[in-house]
């Protein structure tokens, strides 16, 4: 007589079967460390030569469609925000024509991408991981910093460090994806297949992180989509390096493609036709809002529904109690809202303060912002360098002048600019006494903080004064030693924050670690950085399969 398995056999059984499901494990993703760059550093000595290697010759950046360089007649120039009068090269500006050519070209390699296994798609871009956080680390962080205006150790934590990151940890959530599946028995097999979206995507991505620029694209690509990337001008200098590691890597052709085209001119041919299945997007959110409302406008034209997924501004807060570490304050203050100039998504741009500390917060604010040294990123003692490009710096300008000719307003430190050289604006702070000031409630993406001062007793007023004053929804911090003043704070500002920071700066989210997005205004919240993100660029089947189907129409409850 057969025997059959106790209870404690048959979990054994679920369990040994639950580790058996998937055949192939990709190595375990790890955040890469952030190198120091210390003097003598070895890694300091290779940067140096990549930064005067970058700057010793013109380079010529063609477009990327199907593999091949595409040039064009109408060249423009790339150069440091630092020291606009350099030239660092020329780019190819792309027309309608291009465009067109990009989508043929991904939808050409659609289908044979989509069909490869997910083990060499996952093992082109985890030597892609390799190569940036090794032998091409020193290249992409010279480029990032010279061509964005970044300091060593922002560059680093982006170009070198997250970009990595996203890759790595993409594809382990990719696996983990993969092997999700639904319950089954003996007699039935249940299975979901996730397959690729049924078109080509659109990446649009920023100036201000090289790692989202080459995440962006390249999470699509390793769900099997295929890719019209257009970078953000500003950042071309960089994202043709991404480029020619996903080649070298063995990215095939037709899979990502790369154009310089305006963004009017791609979105005319982009968003009416009829394979356009999905956008991933970082920028303003004025861009955003039109892109939504194009394919709105569009959507019968399609053969699928779009995936639109974005993150846009923020207009993210420190908010202080009474019960606060004055210094620990004053630092997430000066780091959260100058580091990289402001130009973060994240950046701390308005901050409220109870009146019981403000001359303590504010004179370690002082103290720290007396010291902090602004120029080229070529000297490494530099805290802050130049904002992106003129357009940028005359916008910061305007605000700064706004202020003061405003009688509720104090510029109590910097207040300064100048772009002789190149488009530098001196880290600046506002004050206040009207909490609806327009600096309060518009981003400005820049070194300039605005800080409103309230009544400590007055507690569950700001907080609610926070909540509302802003459209977005992106990031922001609490500071306060009190536990239930925490709690309760987290739990009124639930929706003020998609990153929400307890006594830390609001900045500097981590793949794996803060997976990072906001709603409101500030975009779509599909977290960056996690696996959620990349559920966007699949669409699964379900698959039952029964082993012994019956063969009688009838139920035993219809036996007479």
């Amino acid at each position: 007589m057969p025997t059959y398995p106790q209870k404690e056999d048959k979990q054994t059984i679920k369990y040994n079967y639950n580790m058996q499901k998937s055949l192939y494990f990709a190595p375990p993703a790890e955040n890469e460390p952030v190198l120091s760059y210390k003097k003598g550093s070895p890694e300091r000595e290779e940067l140096l030569k990549a930064i005067d290697w970058c700057k010793s010759r013109e380079v010529d950046v063609p477009m990327i469609i199907d593999g091949k360089e595409v040039r064009t007649e109408n060249k423009k120039v790339l150069s440091p925000p630092h020291d606009h009068q350099h030239v660092l090269g020329h780019y190819h500006r792309g027309d309608k024509s291009h465009v067109k050519d990009a989508i043929d070209a991904a939808l050409k390699a659609r289908k044979k991408w989509a069909a490869m296994s997910w083990k060499q798609r996952a093992s082109i871009f985890l030597k892609a991981a390799g190569m940036i956080s090794g032998p091409y680390r020193a290249r992409i962080n010279a480029a990032t910093m010279l061509g964005q205006s970044k300091t060593i150790h922002q560059a680093e934590i982006d170009a070198a460090c997250e970009l990595s990151d996203f890759l790595r940890f993409n594809v382990q959530y990719m696996t983990e994806i993969y092997n999700e599946q639904p319950n089954s028995d003996e007699l039935h097999w249940n299975r979901v297949e996730q397959r690729a979206l049924e078109g080509f995507i659109f990446a649009l991505t920023p100036f201000n992180f090289t790692a989202i620029s080459g995440n962006l694209p390249s999470a699509p690509a390793m769900m099997g989509n295929t890719v019209v990337w257009k970078p953000s001008n500003s950042q071309i200098y960089s994202a043709r390096i991404i480029m020619e590691i996903f080649m070298e890597a063995g990215l095939p052709d037709g899979v990502i493609n790369l154009i310089y085209a305006s963004g009017p001119s791609a979105g005319d041919v982009i968003f009416s036709h009829p394979d356009f299945v999905g956008i991933h997007f970082t920028g303003s959110t004025a861009v955003f809002q039109t892109i939504w409302k194009e394919i709105g406008n569009n959507i019968a034209t399609y053969k699928s529904y779009p995936r639109i997924v974005g993150e846009t501004g923020g207009k993210n807060f420190v908010l202080v109690h009474e019960s606060a570490n004055a210094a620990q304050v004053a630092t997430a203050i000066t780091r959260g809202a100058f580091e990289y100039q402001g130009q973060k998504c994240s950046a701390v741009s308005r901050a409220y303060i109870p009146d019981n500390l403000w001359d303590e917060i504010l004179c370690e604010i002082k103290c720290d912002m007396d010291t902090m040294k602004m120029g080229p990123v070529e000297d490494f003692s530099n805290f802050l360098n130049a904002v992106i490009d003129e357009a940028s710096f005359d916008k910061l300008a305007g605000y700064i002048d706004r202020a003061k000719d405003e009688k509720e307003v104090e510029i109590i430190q910097g207040g300064n600019y100048d772009k002789s050289k190149g488009y530098y604006v001196e880290p600046t702070i506002l004050l206040t006494k009207d909490p609806h000031y327009v600096t309060m409630e518009e981003e400005l993406f820049g070194p300039v903080l605005t800080i409103y001062i309230y009544d400590h007793k007055k507690w569950d007023e700001t907080v609610e004064l926070v909540d509302k004053t802003s459209m977005y929804g992106l990031t922001g911090s609490v500071f306060s030693k009190d536990r239930y003043i925490i709690e309760e704070a987290q739990k009124k500002l639930i929706h003020a924050a998609g990153n929400f920071y307890i006594n830390d700066k609001p900045t500097g989210a981590v793949v794996n670690r803060q997976p990072f997005g906001g709603s409101r205004g500030s975009g779509t919240n599909d977290k960056a950085g996690s696996r959620l993100n990349l559920l966007r660029w699949v669409t699964p089947r379900t698959i039952k399969e029964s082993f012994v189907p019956p063969t009688s129409y009838k139920y035993p409850f219809m036996e007479e």
